[in-house]
């Protein structure tokens, strides 16, 4: 019997099973998404799709908390900044927004507030409102009012360096002025393009023969990351500040105070932001910017809506992607009609299936748009989409659409229903579901030249080892000369060199220079940091935050590698080790179990291992008392809530965990305590009262 599609299915029907499979899908694929919108500025699917993708997403976890991955899209903020500018990690981190699409989304936000910091029904939260900027987030470091470091948002971690660009825009002061400049701080905001100056400069792109920017989004983020500010100061781009991170003294007060401030520093503030009293003020605010939307000189996809308060917005603080007193309420998207001319199978790296709708051109918003993903076999299924259909195309962004529905009555006579093929059209190997999946996957392994190539991708990206020079053209390119079969070969293909006929200096689009850059960028490469390491192996479900998780906790490879290999026995105590990582779960410790588990996987670590240097991971230096400990909360918290303890455990570094184990060191024992306390009087883990935790982590 054929699994169901999951991905048709309402959540509130999706058994256990089904949630687990469509939270891996959605992993996977917002992660490429994230990559090619952050990354590269070349998204592959609209805005509305992104978004819809995102929403499912968390409304899965919502109804399954116990499965939430640590892979999470709900974890994860843009993508790693490129190497072409200089890395600068953020004072704070720069997150993203949680998104709100309805009136009622909005109105659970303010809520969520209300139930989070406990506060009666009749309880006044006044919310800044503001317009949602569509361009590129910067954040902007002055000491002594001089501006001394531009970055980009990256990975929300870590961006890049862009200060020379930044200094060529004449919208942000070089030295803030007026009463009060504080000693530091780190400016937030968005640097845009007008839709006059996108106009123009694509005009001008036209005349000199190159290709035109997609939309101003685009334009800014590409004009910004020039490598010559020459560029950026040829282009028009403005800014708009909204927020802020280190600030020395810290403010206190309003967030509405603090953007006033901003202004009277001499650093621009939309006029159109507004203070709102209440959730019901902000939707007509919301309104109101939509009427005015088409005759702003700038593109907005939306409306900002952050609490007003400062203490209660620290009180809120931050989930691992996104703030909880803020929130992004978006436009409905744009649609259009266009026809499908034919529907392709892309194979990707771990061998899924998916079907690509290319379609005649069509201009959605001020985009021409040719593809769009059609997920799946069942999803092509529920929408009955056929060649030559005319169909409905969705976009809210500056992106390529979903296809949203078929227009029957335009349907050609002659259309036929797509058969999904069974066998993988690259290398013909078996494709299969397993069960619970609605993706089709190629058996084929590294034995099929699309995984192969994928995987060899993945293993030399940005997050990964990050090799320079070494792209898809190339690893292709080695791949089917018979070069490169296997990551070790990266490293060993210079010592290989000189045996080859043909060396690599002699081969098509290659000389001595190139040929040497790129055995010194591999050779750079030889030493990585231990979440790289097991990122790039492409273990199945292990994103960047799971490798992360992982590396964090087993410390270095080699204990790591032990315990997965003791882990093979699943009622082991490795494998509940594994299993009671906080945020870790049995999708994810099967999965590298089972990578582990397979001799070839094991072979290509062992000869890794043997060439490469593994940095161990380094703890982040912080003075919490609690950083790294593993921490469980049982019981009643009379002083905080449950998820604001959690919250704030986590800020400083310690791990939550829901289980109390060997590896616990502190459980916060609330009145009610049962099964927990009792097992750490057993293991003898240290208990504490909450007055004695909140004691320990006094001024922390």
């Amino acid at each position: 019997m054929s699994p169901r599609d999951a991905t048709s299915l309402a959540v509130e029907r999706l058994s256990v099973l089904e949630a687990e499979g469509e939270l891996a899908r959605l992993a996977t694929e917002i992660a490429e998404h994230d990559r090619r919108y952050h990354g590269e500025d070349a998204p592959t699917i609209s805005d509305a799709a992104y978004d819809a993708l995102r929403q499912r997403n968390a409304d899965i976890e919502r109804r399954f908390p116990q499965l939430i991955r640590p892979d999470s899209p709900s974890h994860a903020v843009g993508f790693a900044p490129a190497g072409a500018f200089e890395p600068v990690t953020h004072s704070r981190p720069m997150l993203s927004l949680e998104n709100a699409f309805s009136d009622g989304d909005a109105g659970e936000f303010e809520q969520s507030i209300r139930r989070f910091l406990a506060l009666p029904d009749d309880a006044p939260v006044a919310f800044v409102a503001e317009p949602k900027i569509d361009g590129l987030a910067v954040t902007l470091r002055y000491e002594r009012g001089r501006l001394i470091q531009a970055a980009t948002r990256g990975d929300g971690l870590v961006g890049e360096d862009v200060t020379r660009n930044v200094e060529t825009i004449a919208d942000i002061p070089r030295r803030l002025a007026g009463p009060d400049v504080p000693e530091t701080v780190d400016v937030r905001g968005e640097i845009y393009m007008s839709r006059a100056a996108f106009l123009a400069l694509n005009e001008a792109q036209a005349a000199a023969g190159q290709k035109p920017f997609a939309n101003p989004r685009n334009a800014a983020a590409g004009s910004l990351r020039q490598l010559d500010p020459g560029i950026t100061r040829s282009r028009p781009l403005s800014f708009w500040a909204y927020a802020w991170g280190d600030v020395v003294p810290a403010p206190t007060g309003l967030h509405a105070d603090m953007l006033t401030r901003f202004a009277a520093w001499g650093l621009p503030v939309n006029p159109l932001i507004r203070v709102c009293s209440g959730i019901a003020e902000t939707l007509v605010f919301y309104r109101d910017l939509g009427a005015e939307r088409a005759s702003l000189p700038y593109e907005i996809d939306g409306a900002v809506y952050k609490v007003n308060r400062l203490d209660w917005q620290q009180r809120l603080g931050l989930r691992s992607r996104a703030p909880r007193w803020a929130i992004a309420h978006k436009f409905p998207a744009e649609q259009a009609q266009t026809t499908v001319e034919r529907i392709d199978i892309q194979v990707g790296r771990t061998g899924s299936l998916t079907p690509v709708a290319r379609l005649a051109p069509v201009g959605v918003g001020g985009v021409i748009v040719t593809n769009a993903t059609l997920h799946n076999e069942f999803e092509i299924a529920r929408k009955d989409v056929r060649v030559g259909d005319t169909v409905i195309v969705q976009r809210a962004g500056d992106v390529i659409p979903q296809v949203v529905s078929v227009v029957l009555e335009r349907r050609p006579a002659d259309a036929v229903a797509f058969v999904f093929p069974d066998h993988c059209p690259v290398c013909g190997a078996h494709a299969a579901q397993e069960e619970g999946e609605a993706v089709r996957r190629c058996s084929g392994g590294l034995t099929c030249a699309a995984q192969a190539v994928e995987r060899l991708r993945h293993f030399v990206s940005r997050d990964a080892f990050d090799i320079e020079g070494l792209g898809e053209k190339q690893v292709r390119a080695f791949w089917e000369a018979g070069l490169v079969r296997g990551p070790a070969d990266i490293f060993t293909l210079e010592a290989r060199d000189g045996d080859l006929d043909t060396p690599l200096a002699r081969r098509e689009g290659w000389g001595e220079t190139s040929a040497r850059n790129l055995f010194a960028a591999i050779a750079s490469k030889r030493t990585i940091a231990m979440e790289r390491f097991l990122f790039a192996l492409g273990i199945r479900h292990v994103g960047q935050n799971n490798a992360r998780l992982l590396a964090r906790h087993y410390g270095a490879l080699a204990p790591f590698r032990a315990a997965m290999a003791a882990a093979e026995e699943r009622g082991g105590e490795a494998y509940g080790d594994l299993d009671n990582i906080s945020g870790i779960g049995p999708v994810v410790a099967e999965a590298v179990v089972d990578f582990f588990a397979e001799p070839h996987n094991r072979t290509v670590v062992a000869d890794l291992a043997a060439i490469l240097s593994v940095e161990d991971f380094v703890q982040p230096l912080s003075t919490s008392p609690v950083t790294g400990k593993t921490v469980v909360f049982t019981g009643t918290l009379e002083r905080m809530t449950r998820d604001e303890a959690k919250a704030r455990a986590e800020a400083l570094g310690a791990k939550v965990a829901g289980s109390v184990s060997k590896k616990t060191d502190i459980v916060i024992a609330g009145p009610g305590a049962g099964s927990k306390l009792a097992k750490a009087a057993e293991l003898g883990v240290q208990t504490l009262t909450e007055d004695e935790w909140l004691a320990l982590i006094e001024g922390a």
